[in-house]
């Protein structure tokens, strides 16, 4: 990828990114607010500014990486701080509060799908083309975010929600394994080795075309 082109993809990728990134973490802390824990609220992280969220690495460096050197968008944001013990029913709780994240982000792809109709019915103007590929990069950065986060690793959301609904010894056996979570993942998503991205690249393409055929 040229230097034209790198400039012209993080221009239409940066704002969704933005969005998907702030308003997946908000959610996780809105919805700990709301089952009885104030951690994330007393730090500030229930916010729609991005500057909360983001992780100069996770969310900068190497994203654009990726972009770079491989067609696979992969990237993470500062995780929103869980008081698991100040949950009214921790268990059940804590599932809600991992779905939430993944949730939002379905929802942002629902959105952006909404934008897209709206860039293709307009008159063509000087801004329907740009809007047309942000809502599009819009669409898969949220849908690539939630089935990213569903995956059933821990620190992952669906990490978490596996380890919220299996029995007490096996979910205490199962958080032991963390520390590996993100290494496996960043191994799974290397392009020399690709095999997330065979696994979620049918998956993307599926959810994508569902998303146009609800809304055209």
């Amino acid at each position: 990828m040229d230097v034209h082109q790198l400039v012209q993809t993080i221009a239409i990728y940066a704002l969704p990114v933005l969005f998907a990134i702030t308003l997946h973490e908000a959610a996780h802390g809105y919805v700990a607010r709301h089952f009885g824990d104030l951690t994330a609220h007393a730090q500030g992280r229930i916010s729609l500014n991005p500057l909360r969220h983001i992780d100069p690495i996770g969310t900068v460096v190497v994203p654009i990486v990726f972009l770079v050197f491989s067609s696979f968008l992969f990237g993470w944001a500062r995780p929103v701080p869980v008081n698991y013990s100040a949950l009214r029913n921790p268990r059940r709780h804590m599932a809600l509060v991992a779905a939430a994240g993944p949730a939002a982000n379905l929802a942002m792809a629902l959105a952006w799908g909404l934008a897209l109709k709206l860039a293709v019915v307009l008159p063509e103007n000087t801004f329907s083309e740009p809007l047309a590929l942000m809502a599009h990069a819009g669409i898969v950065v949220n849908l690539l975010f939630m089935f990213l986060n569903l995956i059933p690793l821990l620190p992952l959301d669906g990490g978490r929600i596996v380890a919220s609904l299996l029995p007490n010894r096996a979910a205490w056996k199962y958080a032991k394994l963390e520390p590996w979570g993100l290494p496996v993942l960043i191994l799974l998503v290397l392009p020399p080795v690709n095999a997330l991205g065979k696994v979620l690249n049918p998956l993307l393409g599926a959810s994508d075309a569902l998303i146009r055929a609800l809304l055209f």
